[in-house]
């Protein structure tokens, strides 16, 4: 008998790895029973999922298989059933996991004492529903009230727990009339009138049904109320400028001077011109700056408002009101971008000795080669990205604890059989939320090492992320298939750089991912703009199942990717645009001024397509201090961006 069938299935996967075997050898028949579990629970399918229960019970993932089957049954389940499971995986994700289903449910039912007595013990605490059924019990404390709003104005759709939080605080006059308002206009920004409507029964429930009406047709609902105004009706015109900003700034404004700004208070005018200003700044609309100069006091603007406020000013070279801005924001002290932009702000204004200090001090406080703007910090202060030294390698004593966890072998077990989003929820629980802080640097480092070391390259990447003071930039910036990305970027005259680093933001080299909308594989590849470039490229007898097979999923997205780069001029920030969010937008979007690169990229109106970009370049940048050896440069990649010239065509006008 082997040494592994008389352990038990934690401590026989521990051995395996420890002797270094790979993952795939310890799947085991009854997998298929997980498998179907896991199938029944997608189905809600109760009746199977306890049936098969009891055989599931010396498996890996037996925690996981228990889960489902109680999970499925929670609404009905005993309160000792549910002890029973919280004690039989004391310590465990799905002991977390389960807590919180329970915690939704006792809020739901209004079970205080109970909900009282479980929350102490609920680890992860990054659920908002849970923490916002927390806070309502909570009203006589002075800090709950700027939590809890942080919290529900996050929120695009509101749920039960921050909706009743909000009614116990009101009642409790922790937040006014105002804060719910505030919400209310929030949620019809990003057309949620039901959010909307929610925050206004609140304060004012005779009028909440008018919300449906202007969430409709904002224009014919403000043709019918210019009459006596009240505060309600004052507010209620306030949603439906908001409304009609969202796809007329321009009317929204002409609206507001000529019939509402002096019906209005000053704080109600202030975020109807900053909601407008926002509108035309997403828009890339030169008069978005103006908008904002009608705002007599920027601290009545939310950090959003203010964030597209200094984009706008951005763009215009206005570095007096981009530093405005920026100063009128609650966080921007903590976030990189706004610590970058207000350094140059005041680094461009002709500064005070003192001043220009401060600016070179804030610039040394996030400067290193993690990101893009404290890349580009670095550059400012005179430096060239390189690599950082390595930390010290890992023990083995490291390397054994990490390899003998049993969260991270249930988490790796599950993504190889095919689970990855159990995978990575167990993965990420173990190193970021089973202990408060999470693991240490140390420990994060061992298992992405570990990660690593079985190919399951975004939990290695991810977690290496993690570190605070360690940077290891191999677990970081991986790069496996190095000798096909390498051959297929040499075959199109690609960098190699840049390819890693859209395929790390695209897929975090998950050879099998595939997006919501299709896109495929390693390179994250459309079917229709697969079966383009095939054609562009003369791939031969191509086919979209093809895209699972890296060899042609790199071919197709290499080929694309020099396609798009040369349709842009060779600008590396604009083909990454067009990449993600098709080449169209970009086009509309470096019309305009001249800009350079970063504010370029600063001002794209998308926010997963602005992110995308600049994580895309900072990779580039690091991928090629790694794969060179040598120091190099984010500002010299991004370049400037401008208008095309009248007379130059776009090489691929079909481009997809």
């Amino acid at each position: 008998m082997q040494l592994t069938q008389i352990l038990t299935p934690l401590a026989a996967l521990a051995m395996t790895m420890v002797l270094g075997l790979p993952v795939a050898a310890q799947t085991k028949p009854d997998d298929s029973l997980i498998l179907e579990m896991h199938q029944a629970f997608r189905s809600n399918d109760k009746a199977r999922l306890s049936s098969l229960l009891p055989q599931s019970r010396a498996h890996v993932l037996a925690p996981w298989a228990a889960f489902w089957e109680l999970r499925a049954r929670l609404d009905t389940a005993s309160t000792t059933d549910i002890q029973e499971f919280l004690s039989r995986y004391a310590g465990t994700y799905q002991e977390d996991r389960l807590r919180l289903e329970w915690l939704k449910l006792l809020g739901k039912r209004r079970d205080w004492a109970a909900f009282a007595a479980e929350y102490p013990l609920y680890r992860m605490r990054d659920d908002k529903e849970v923490r916002c059924y927390a806070l309502a019990s909570q009203t006589q404390s002075p800090e709950v009230a700027a939590e809890f709003k942080r919290l529900w104005y996050a929120q695009k759709e509101t749920d039960d727990g921050c909706n009743y939080a909000a009614e116990q605080l009101h009642t409790a006059r922790k937040i006014d009339g105002l804060d719910l308002w505030r919400k209310a206009r929030l949620a019809m920004e990003v057309s949620r009138p039901r959010a909307a409507q929610l925050a206004v029964e609140i304060e004012a429930k005779d009028v909440a049904g008018q919300v449906v009406l202007i969430q409709a047709d904002p224009v014919k609902y403000l043709d019918k109320r210019i009459m006596a105004i009240s505060t309600k009706r004052k507010e209620l015109a306030v949603l439906a400028l908001i409304r009609m900003a969202a796809s007329n700034p321009d009317q929204a404004a002409q609206e507001l001077q000529k019939r509402w700004g002096l019906l209005l208070s000053a704080e109600e005018r202030n975020w109807t011109w900053g909601a407008i200003g926002k509108q035309a700044a997403f828009k890339l609309q030169d008069n978005a700056s103006g908008y904002f100069a009608k705002v007599t006091r920027e601290t009545d603007l939310n950090d959003d408002m203010l964030g597209w406020q200094a984009r706008a000013a951005l763009r215009q070279g206005h570095w007096k009101a981009v530093a405005s801005a920026i100063d009128a924001m609650q966080d921007s002290v903590t976030d990189p971008t706004w610590v970058y932009w207000r350094a140059r702000a005041t680094l461009a204004s002709n500064p005070t000795e003192l001043q220009r200090n401060l600016a070179l001090q804030s610039l040394r406080g996030i400067a290193s080669i993690k990101g893009f703007y404290e890349q580009l910090a670095l550059e400012d202060l005179g430096q060239n990205i390189t690599l950082p030294a390595k930390p010290t390698a890992l023990s083995s004593t490291e390397k054994a604890s990490a390899n003998a966890h049993p969260g991270l072998q249930r988490a790796l077990y599950a993504i190889n059989m095919g689970l990855r989003a159990e995978g990575n929820r167990e993965w990420n629980y173990t190193t970021n939320l089973h202990n408060t802080g999470g693991m240490s640097d140390r420990e994060l480092l061992a298992a992405a090492d570990l990660a690593c070391q079985r190919q399951v390259w975004d939990r290695c990447i991810n977690t290496s992320e993690r570190t605070k003071v360690a940077f290891d930039m191999d677990q970081r910036f991986p790069t496996p298939l190095r000798e096909t990305v390498l051959r297929k970027t040499k075959a199109v005259d690609l960098d190699p750089a840049y390819v890693y680093g859209l395929i790390r933001q695209e897929s975090r080299f998950v050879t099998d991912a595939r997006s919501g909308v299709g896109a495929a594989g390693l390179m994250q590849v459309m079917p229709t703009t697969a079966r383009w470039t095939a054609k562009k490229i003369g791939l031969a007898g191509f086919t979209v199942e093809q895209l699972n097979d890296h060899e042609v999923n790199v071919a197709i997205g290499t080929g694309y990717l020099k396609l798009v780069l040369d349709d842009f001029g060779g600008s590396l920030p604009m083909a990454a645009a067009a990449y993600n969010a098709g080449p169209s937008r970009p086009r509309n979007w470096r019309n305009g001024p001249v800009l350079e690169g970063a504010i370029w990229a600063e001002n794209i109106p998308f926010l997963e397509t602005r992110d995308y970009v600049k994580k895309v370049l900072s990779n580039t940048t690091n991928y090629a201090a790694l794969l060179t050896g040598q120091a190099q440069s984010l500002k010299a990649r991004l370049g400037s961006v401008g208008p095309k010239a009248a007379h130059a065509l776009e090489a691929f006008p079909d481009l997809p």
